[in-house]
């Protein structure tokens, strides 16, 4: 069987709506792939207008900004796969979507270029004063001063999480010839001449300036907080291109205020506006020194193209090979297509004897299995049958009443 083998399902059929204005990168993979129903919407939906939208649609799309609830995901029988087109998943029920037997894909390091050269970018804005330069050449006034302005060049940058974005960062740092120290909860390989620290205090009491890069977690919420701040060394800059939680801006706040820091870039925030345009407050504002973005860290032509791609080549991957890696829902399996046979797909409640069931059931009507894959978690089990042709609609019929059934699909 080629790579290209039609699937048995009329592609014509298959909706996909894509929210938040997704790179058309997405719209033309799966154009080009003969999917003809891609609906594209610029802006995210709230609950009650997806419940609404989604009770057709197979695939959908979305950014950070849509929430996916278990309303939602209850609302939406025929969905097979969510692919958030950013790096993270939090958005997304995934409980709810594990129960459902619904795979939800991201692109967790397509972006990690972008967002990591915005973080030198404002490092040396902020280390040179120049947002303060450039605030007082719009208003007519000439700062040509050395005082307070520093190079990069010798100074030390602390890394809180050292995963994707924080190596990217560090390499980037250390051709400028900085010191990289880090700090991450879990045990990382260092790159180049970058050096492990053991607690946050040794990182922040000893770095020029703080570079975030950590998920959104109950245990990093207001990470950075009052306590902390009073361990970074006085004059140092905090960037936080993570997440919004991580950082109590009110803290913040008062740490510049008392020239505890000299200076901070803030991308990310605790409540963002939806759209473009809609009115945004926060307690930074009017500071002198603070660089605030909105939430562009990953928001390039090319991270946005490199996004879409990705996304799209998992979702169509699962939807026509059933292939599952890098899925946070579904249990991964990654199988080559076998000749002469029919696929199915079987998802289940992972409770015992269900395997057992199918095998039993199958058995009984004589319909012979050629391959047969399984893998779990915690929650539910994915099998992968491959069944003589003949016999795979019958096949389908029995495992649909195997008790524990989510989601059983006929993949070619």
């Amino acid at each position: 069987m080629t790579e290209n083998k039609k699937t048995s399902y009329p592609k014509e059929k298959i909706n996909i709506l894509f929210l938040e204005n997704i790179s058309d990168a997405a719209v033309k993979h799966f154009h080009a792939s003969g999917y003809s129903n891609v609906k594209k919407i610029s802006k995210a939906l709230s609950e009650s207008e997806l419940i609404d939208a989604v009770k057709d649609v197979h695939l959908l799309g979305i950014r950070s900004k849509t929430q996916i609830t278990k309303k939602i995901l209850d609302a939406a029988p025929k969905l097979r796969a969510i692919g958030c087109f950013c790096i993270g998943v939090n958005q997304v029920d995934l409980k709810a979507a594990t129960k459902n037997g619904v795979a939800v894909f991201n692109a967790p390091y397509s972006n990690t270029r972008s967002v990591a050269e915005l973080v030198i970018g404002a490092s040396i804005m902020l280390i040179r004063k120049v947002i303060d330069k450039n605030k007082a050449a719009h208003e007519g006034k000439w700062m040509k001063e050395a005082s307070g302005s520093y190079e990069l060049r010798g100074k030390t940058l602390g890394i809180i999480g050292y995963g994707n974005i924080g190596k990217q960062v560090s390499v980037l740092a250390e051709s400028l010839g900085m010191k990289v120290v880090f700090f991450d909860v879990e045990t990382r390989l260092p790159l180049g001449n970058a050096e492990d620290r053991k607690t946050l205090k040794e990182v922040v009491s000893k770095s020029d300036i703080v570079t975030l890069h950590v998920p959104e977690l109950p245990s990093t919420k207001n990470l950075i907080n009052k306590n902390l701040l009073k361990h970074f060394k006085v004059g140092s800059i905090l960037i936080n291109y993570a997440r919004g939680e991580v950082v109590d801006l009110l803290a913040l706040k008062n740490a510049l205020l008392e020239g505890q820091l000299s200076g901070a870039a803030v991308d990310v925030f605790p409540t963002e506006p939806e759209k473009n345009g809609d009115v945004f407050s926060s307690p930074l504002q009017g500071l002198s020194n603070v660089l605030l973005t909105p939430h562009i860290g990953g928001s390039t032509q090319e991270a946005q193209h490199n996004i879409g791609d990705d996304v799209s080549n998992k979702l169509s991957n699962y939807l026509e090979k059933g292939i599952s890696t890098g899925s946070h829902s579904i249990p991964a399996l990654a199988l080559p297509p076998m000749e002469g046979t029919h696929r199915i797909l079987h998802i289940h409640n992972n409770v015992p004897g269900v395997l057992s069931k199918i095998n039993t059931q199958l058995g009984k009507h004589k319909i012979n299995i050629l391959g047969q894959y399984l893998k779990t978690n915690e929650t539910i089990g994915y099998v992968v049958l491959d069944v003589n042709k003949h016999l795979s609609k019958n096949a389908m019929d029995l495992l649909k009443h195997v008790r524990g059934t989510i989601k059983v699909r006929m993949l070619y």
